[in-house]
């Protein structure tokens, strides 16, 4: 009976120790590997943000740019009234020119 028992006990124990084994070697693995992935994810934080900073520079350009588009042309827009109102005086001078030309000198 012990001739049975004694191979039995050794491979149980050899399994117990190969199993012991395993899931100290997995923890660990997982445990360096929860680190790389949070390294990782920091170095990708890092990119993303200097990618983000400079979107933001170029919408900050951009709106500059706009506005100040936008000046141009609401200054040409009171340009283009101020002429129309300065031809239409013109026109109105040249009306009474013509006339004082035509009226006969008395």
């Amino acid at each position: 009976m012990i001739e049975i028992i004694v191979p039995i006990a050794v491979a149980l124990i050899t399994s117990g120790l190969t199993l012991v084994g395993v899931i100290i070697t997995n923890r660990r693995n997982n445990a360096d590997m929860m680190a790389q992935i949070r390294r990782d994810s920091e170095v990708q934080d890092t990119k993303l943000q200097g990618r983000i900073d400079v979107i933001d520079e170029k919408i900050t350009a951009l709106s500059d740019r706009v506005e100040r588009h936008n000046q141009v042309v609401e200054r040409t827009y009171a340009l283009e009234n101020r002429m129309g109102v300065a031809e239409e005086r013109i026109s109105d001078a040249n009306h009474r020119i013509s006339e004082l030309r035509d009226r006969p000198a008395s």
